[in-house]
Parts: structure tokens; sequence; C-alpha cells
């Protein structure tokens, strides 16, 4: 099934509702820092990132699936990215949590910062075969055409696990979720998936929660609330990539709604 072809960096284009984001208090543009990609300084003051997708009202009415859209703030709720899919219609209708999509990042100006991609494969998705490549979903994450990392899906027998590359394929970090993930209105608790570091101590360094969004949204869309939480000293660039573990696990876990 075709992909969506991505846009050169150079013209990636504003999305048309980033003008009603301007309304939202903007988390305040710090210093350029050395070594970091551009447009990531925000990442350096942070140790939370909310991402808050938005609902859509036309996919609420009609059950058709739309671009998603996210909101991304700091723990004051001042916005500092925003993010947006880029999908063929015709992929999302007939492939649904399991499509291929491109996931682009934009800071206050609308310039694109990260660029998240995730390829269509047709037999991925089950934790008991994802000890293959062609068996596994897995988003690469970009800054201005560099590499940053990967998070890839681990074969496990139940627990949903993530490994967490970097640039250079070294896993870094693995990501552990919950036992059981029973989501709708009716169930108002939050799901934590931990980030815990590759060696062999597998401390818990943060997580991914998939947090409660209210009856109203929970009952009538598939519109999630997560928080990311790591170190504030960790790499700007694996922040980045944990970011992509977030949209990554929200497609597989929280995508479809069924109620």
């Amino acid at each position: 099934m075709p992909q969506a072809a991505a846009q050169p960096w150079s013209q990636a284009q504003e999305p048309p509702l980033m003008a009603q984001q301007q309304q939202q208090q903007w988390m305040q543009m710090p210093q350029s820092v050395p070594g970091c990609p551009p447009g990531l300084e925000y990442l350096t003051q942070l140790d939370q990132l909310l991402v808050h997708q938005q609902v859509e009202l036309f996919e609420a009415l009609t059950n058709i699936e739309t671009k998603n859209r996210f909101v991304l703030k700091n723990a004051l709720g001042q916005q500092c990215y925003y993010a947006y899919e880029e999908s063929e219609l015709c992929m999302r209708i007939c492939c649904g949590p399991g499509r291929g999509f491109i996931m682009h990042v934009v800071d206050n100006a609308g310039r694109e910062v990260l660029r998240m991609t995730r390829e269509f494969k047709c037999c991925a998705g089950c934790c008991w075969c994802a000890n293959t490549d062609h068996c596994a979903f897995n988003i690469t994450v970009e800054s201005g055409g560099t590499h940053l990392g990967t998070i890839k899906q681990a074969q496990s027998c139940w627990i949903p696990n993530y490994h967490i590359l970097d640039e250079t394929n070294k896993e870094i970090f693995k990501i552990e979720g919950p036992c059981c993930i029973c989501q709708g209105a009716c169930c108002t608790c939050d799901f934590p998936f931990h980030i815990k570091t590759a060696d062999g101590a597998e401390s818990v360094i943060g997580s991914v929660t998939k947090q409660w969004s209210g009856l109203g949204k929970e009952m009538f869309t598939d519109a999630t609330n997560f928080s990311v939480t790591f170190p504030k000293d960790l790499d700007v660039k694996m922040k980045a990539v944990l970011l992509g573990a977030t949209f990554l696990i929200d497609i597989m876990f929280f995508e479809k709604n069924n109620n």
C-alpha cells in the first residue's frame, strides 16, 4: 500500500491549524546550546513533557480516522512544540493503527525540528513474533536530516517491551509496559510504561504514562493524554527519541476506540 511521500526538510509546511495554537501560552525560547540540534533547546530545560492529542470533531462524528495532532507542553502547561501526522487516507481507513505515518514536530515558529517515521508493515504488531524486523514495529527519529535514534518493538510473552537505540544503534534504554491495558470510559487509572536502563541493573529513570483524559474524551474519542518523564540532564537526543516512543505506544495501544 503506498505511503505518503515525505517532504524535504526545507519544504516542510506549517500545519493549517498552527495559527490557532498561537493563542496558547508558549514556553520562552531558550538560547542556543552547543551540540544541541537546532530547535531542540526547549528539551534541555525539561524533565517532563505533556503530550495532549487534539480532539477531531469530524472523526468523533463519522468514525473516519483523521490525521492525529498533538500539543506538547511543559509541566506548567506552556506549549513548546506542536506535532502533526502525515499519512494517506486509504492507509488510515484500511490499516488503522497498523498504518505507516510520518510525525512532524514543529516549534512555535512552525519550523520542523523533529521528524519521526514508522513504515507500514503488513505482519507486524504481535509481541510474540517481534523478534524479527519484519514482524516488529519501529520508529526512526531524525532532526534536520540527522538520525538521532530508533524505537523498536521487542519480543515478549505478554508485557509490551521496546528497545530505545541511539544514533549508532546501541541500546540505551528499554521500555516495559503494564501487563493489562484496559482502556475505556470506565477505566480511570493511568497506564505507566517504565523507562529502564539497558544495563543489568535496569534502573527506572522515567516513564511514558497514558493519563485519564476525562469522561467525555475517553467515551467519544480516541484522543489521548500522555506524560513523559526523564532526567533533566539526559542527552537531548535521547529525550527526542523517548518522545517518539510515546507516539508509537499511543498508536499501538490507544488509537482504536471501541466504546
